[in-house]
């Protein structure tokens, strides 16, 4: 088997880039990916959203290295684990992060990844549609794949918890992914016509019907490297060994975790540790694997004194006939992954754009599934979004098979507690506001008995959660910095004819879920890939709240 392009990985920027580097018919593509089919209702149906993460079918099962801040706790890290990758597992929420964000990436050697750099990226990946909410749609885009849509927030607990953070002080936004992020209004979801709208359907199935395209099944071992240049990749199929070779290019796109994973079992990275494993040094690149970083999120969950939440459906009956519903209909609960209402906020005064994320959610639940005993309730995941704790991973052996090592350090940088600590008090005067009144009953979790910070700290060390944003393993940065991995093109440094394109090149973590800036990674990287002139740079500058240097009201 041979091809031009050889992609490995079919999620969020795989995707992405199989259907761009193949959309002129003039170059052949294979991707390689070792999940299965994204075929059936319980990755496709939205408001199914806690099974295909639970699922070993569909996830990869990665958990963290017992984590010595968080008690010992070793936590899920869900990894798709089928066609569409992560994009076929998760959340469904489409938050593209800050305009700061990506203006620190440039400062810190992503030359070419600023904002103005990116915005035209994002536009045109976006087919957006704002159901008559608002927004400026000179910020959004209308003619592409990917479709991004808003819940119908008929409860009126998802108007409650706008109009509290307005009650608060707060800023109010119609577009967070527009020009103003910050404030409190409606969440976008990545849902088309009641169905999960991955990166599988929005890219990767239409450009099949292409001839140039191809999809192969199999596990990655290793990049095949000759004179220091990357040929093709090595991967397991049938119980057989095989290699498909790379006329132009091998490209990794396989996520934070197998992407550092693949270049280390490939002889690139710290070089004493691939000596220990008996792995040969193809390339030193300390950076292989560190830089790994993650939101965590907690659980504030508030009892609901009217009958009004998911809970009247959290039963064999209720979600059958959801189900029902949405097979025959496509419509219903089934159709809303029901993340309708969200926030960015700023955590104190001085900081210039929000450091502070909410979902919210009109029933008291676990990503597992598992609803809170009380009955009816609603919540806020919240959790600061720029944490200065780093992890890494490592490999355990050089068997191809055998998961990584994963470390991420939670909670281990002293700001963490006294940032999380803020997040539980806001969260409370939010639900405290008359906007809540007529809806809140008790405090279910954390509780009345948790107040002083020894309280608070004990519960974040027991309750604490990844909200599965793990990003930065393959930092990229220039070419000349020792601890980056690709350089501004997704190069990776030190082997010719081999890119990474994925959550994995982020220098540092975006504000919000990680779904959409890993597409808009993809997006960008295929112009590179092609060597095309990069879209031209757009000529706007976001929203930034003039009182943020004396208030974070």
């Amino acid at each position: 088997m041979e091809a031009d392009f050889v992609i490995v990985g079919s999620g969020s920027a795989g995707s992405a880039m199989a259907s761009r580097l193949s959309e002129a018919g003039d170059n052949s593509v294979l991707v390689l990916e070792f999940g299965g089919s994204d075929i059936g209702p319980f990755i496709q149906m939205p408001g199914a959203l806690s099974y295909p993460m639970n699922m070993r079918r569909y996830d990869w099962g990665f958990q963290s290295e017992p984590e010595a801040h968080l008690g010992g706790r070793r936590l899920a890290c869900p990894r798709g684990k089928v066609v569409g990758g992560s994009s076929s597992i998760n959340g469904m929420v489409y938050v593209r992060g800050h305009a700061r964000d990506y203006d620190h990436w440039a400062d810190q050697g992503a030359e070419g990844w600023a904002y103005a750099d990116v915005l035209p990226y994002f536009k045109r990946m976006e087919s957006w549609h704002d159901g008559g909410h608002g927004g400026d749609p000179d910020w959004r885009g209308k003619d592409g794949p990917l479709h991004v849509t808003r819940g119908p927030r008929r409860n009126p607990l998802y108007q409650a918890f706008v109009d509290a953070g307005r009650q608060l002080g707060f800023e109010v936004t119609d577009d967070y992914n527009g020009e103003k992020q910050e404030g409190f209004g409606p969440m976008e979801q990545t849902v088309w016509q009641g169905r999960r709208w991955s990166t599988a359907n929005a890219y990767l199935k239409p450009a099949l019907r292409r001839g140039n395209l191809n999809l192969v099944k199999g596990l990655a071992r290793k990049v095949v490297i000759e004179n220091g240049r990357a040929v093709g990749v090595e991967f397991e199929r049938g119980g057989r060994i095989e290699t498909v070779t790379a006329r132009r290019e091998v490209i990794i796109a396989a996520s934070s975790i197998n992407s550092p994973k693949l270049l280390l079992l490939s002889g690139i990275g710290p070089g004493e540790e691939l000596r220990q494993l008996g792995i040969d040094v193809v390339a030193d690149r300390s950076g292989v694997g560190r830089n790994l970083q993650d939101h965590l999120e907690l659980y504030i969950q508030q009892a609901c004194s009217q009958p009004i939440t998911l809970f009247k459906h959290w039963n064999l009956f209720g979600k059958a006939m959801i189900g029902a519903q949405w097979l025959l209909f496509k419509n219903g609960h089934g159709a809303s992954n029901h993340f309708e209402s969200a926030a960015f906020v700023r955590s104190k005064a001085g900081v210039e754009y929000p450091d502070i994320q909410y979902h919210f959610l009109p029933i008291a639940v676990r990503y597992d599934g598992q609803a809170a005993a009380e009955g009816h309730g609603f919540q806020a995941h919240v959790g600061p979004m720029r944490s200065k704790s780093r992890g890494a991973v490592t490999l355990r052996s050089a068997d191809p098979k055998e998961a990584p090592s994963i470390h991420f350090n939670y909670m281990s940088h002293p700001d963490d507690w006294p940032d999380f600590r803020h997040c539980i008090r806001l969260t409370r005067e939010v639900f405290a506001q008359s906007a809540f009144k007529a809806f809140a009953g008790k405090e279910i979790q954390p509780g009345d008995a948790v107040q002083n910070d020894d309280e608070l700290d004990n519960f974040i060390r027991e309750h604490a959660e990844s909200a599965y944003h793990p990003c930065g393993t393959c930092r990229m940065g220039r070419a000349e910095d020792a601890t980056a991995v690709v350089d501004p093109q997704c190069r990776v440094i030190g082997v010719e004819g081999l890119r990474l394109a994925d959550s994995s090149i982020f220098p540092r973590i975006t504000n919000g879920n990680l779904n959409a800036p890993s597409i808009m990674v993809g997006e960008k990287a295929s112009d590179h890939i092609l060597g095309k002139t990069p879209l031209t740079r757009a000529n706007a500058e976001p929203w930034i709240n003039p009182r943020w240097q004396t208030s974070d009201r």
